[in-house]
């Protein structure tokens, strides 16, 4: 659902093989790494009021870090660890991915089959949709939820499969990419047709008891759930306990599992070794989705392929009932940072990308470089984003970004615009070596920009050029 949905990242990066890679050793680290890592989770949870986090760091297969920080449960004073659980967000999706992709492997279901296979009640408007583009959300298929949808209520997944295909197309399917909780509820009863069973309990049985993840599992608010974190959100400064919704929204696929960093690690370490998914299956899921244009857009299946200083990231977010979530792999180094938090406002991707900075100085992320030194892109970034804010020049923007903004991207610029923000230019980092690609356009230069709020925190900004200084993309996160 829509607040679950994980912040969209418009990123590229061209991730092949090379993902499965996992033997480039970190730069030379000294013995208080970990020591350095802790101080700075302990300062960022301080800094954006996070009332607790968990925090797991992998080189390889080898864990370097896996604690909690802070307060699992405020009211009742129960720190958090390593077994804390938390809510997955939208990072859960990639597990939802897996199981496809584990039918596919047994031939049961096909990438390109249409999904009107499984789903006659969507027959009106969904007859050339197809398994891929729901994974990669390319499907042009609404959001289920919008003003009107009540969270409240409870509702059979054939209810939401109905309400979802009551729906009009966003846009032509394979057309262009936009985040979509709707398609993997639709994949999570797109299993159970096919399997006959909840989505959830072949998860447990194809994935989290192989693996021995004991604590993953689907959200259950009657369960009893040792260390199960509880999930909070600041209202006017204030802590405040999630909001509640209806525990049958709490069961759909896009995203509603218990995780544990504990967990994670064995999640993280499957993957490196390809065991589950299969290799060929990650290849695939970690392969950027073709348009029907031609042109690629960073993302797979469930997965994130983009870049941090131009090094390839395969990563996934999560939000959802006072928790964010993400996992970050880093194939050239082999890192994997995970980061769970118990907070809706919390800026988790600033923490995994600063740790990430912290154990590899060649990642140092927007948010926590010095002043610009070197060389600058050819029209200030805040001066970029008034144009495209205003739609008054779109001569410096590639024709394919022109045609993939919306108003909502405007929307999200706008506020960096306001006179509270204290602008840094960060300068550029050439990659014209690293064959980063955007919407079908070569990325020769990602310069960077830091918007500092006056409160505190604000947004790191990070524009992708072609050669000639065309627009081709613009990355933000929160830090």
């Amino acid at each position: 659902m829509a607040a679950r949905c994980a912040v969209a990242l418009k990123t590229t990066a061209a991730v092949t093989i090379l993902a499965l890679i996992w033997a480039a050793p970190l730069a030379a680290q000294s013995p208080g790494v970990t020591d350095s890592i802790s101080r700075y989770v302990e300062s960022e949870l301080q800094r954006q009021h996070i009332p607790g986090a968990s925090v797991a760091v992998l080189q390889g297969n080898r864990v370097l870090l896996a604690r909690g920080f802070g307060l699992a449960n405020v009211e009742l004073h129960v720190p958090a660890s390593d077994s804390t659980i938390y809510q997955s967000g939208s990072m859960g999706k990639q597990f939802t991915a897996a199981l496809v992709e584990m039918l596919v492997g047994e031939g049961r279901v096909r990438l390109d089959d249409t999904i009107t296979r499984w789903f006659p009640e969507g027959a009106r408007v969904w007859n050339d949709i197809t398994v891929r583009q729901l994974l990669t959300h390319t499907s042009g298929i609404a959001e289920y939820t919008d003003s009107t949808f009540d969270l409240r209520k409870d509702y059979t997944e054939d209810d939401l499969v109905r309400l979802a295909a009551a729906r009009p197309l966003d846009f032509r399917p394979g057309e262009r990419w936009s985040y979509s909780n709707t398609g993997y509820l639709l994949l999570g009863a797109l299993i159970r047709r096919v399997t006959g069973r909840f989505y959830g309990d072949v998860l447990r049985d194809s994935v989290f008891e192989p693996l021995h993840m004991r604590d993953s599992r689907v959200i259950s608010e009657a369960d009893i759930v040792p260390n199960r974190a509880a999930g909070y959100r600041l209202e006017a400064g204030q802590l405040k306990n999630q909001e509640w919704v209806s525990p049958s929204l709490n069961t759909t696929a896009d995203g509603a599992l218990y995780v544990t960093v504990r967990d994670l690690i064995k999640w993280a370490v499957a993957l490196n070794d390809g065991r589950a998914p299969s290799r060929t299956a990650l290849d695939t899921a970690w392969t950027p989705v073709r348009l029907s244009d031609g042109a690629t857009y960073p993302y797979g299946f469930a997965w994130y392929l983009d870049d941090q200083r131009g090094h390839p990231r395969i990563s996934h977010t999560g939000s959802w009932q006072g928790f964010r979530t993400v996992i970050a792999r880093y194939p050239e180094y082999g890192i994997t940072v995970i980061v769970l938090a118990n907070l809706a406002e919390a800026r988790v991707r600033a923490v995994a990308y600063g740790i990430a900075g912290m154990l590899e100085p060649g990642l140092q992320p927007p948010h926590l470089m010095g002043a610009a030194a070197g060389r600058l892109p050819p029209r200030p970034i805040p001066d970029l984003l008034r144009l495209i804010v205003s739609g008054s020049d779109s001569s410096r923007i590639t024709a394919r970004y022109a045609r993939f903004l919306t108003p909502a991207d405007r929307d999200e610029y706008r506020p960096l615009l306001d006179a509270s923000r204290q602008w840094t230019s960060l300068g550029c980092d050439a990659v014209a070596s690293r064959r980063i690609s955007r919407l079908g356009a070569a990325v020769a230069f990602v310069c960077h920009a830091r918007a500092a709020r006056t409160e505190g925190g604000g947004t790191a900004v990070s524009v992708l050029y072609t050669s000639d200084w065309h627009v081709a993309g613009i990355d933000t996160y929160q830090f």
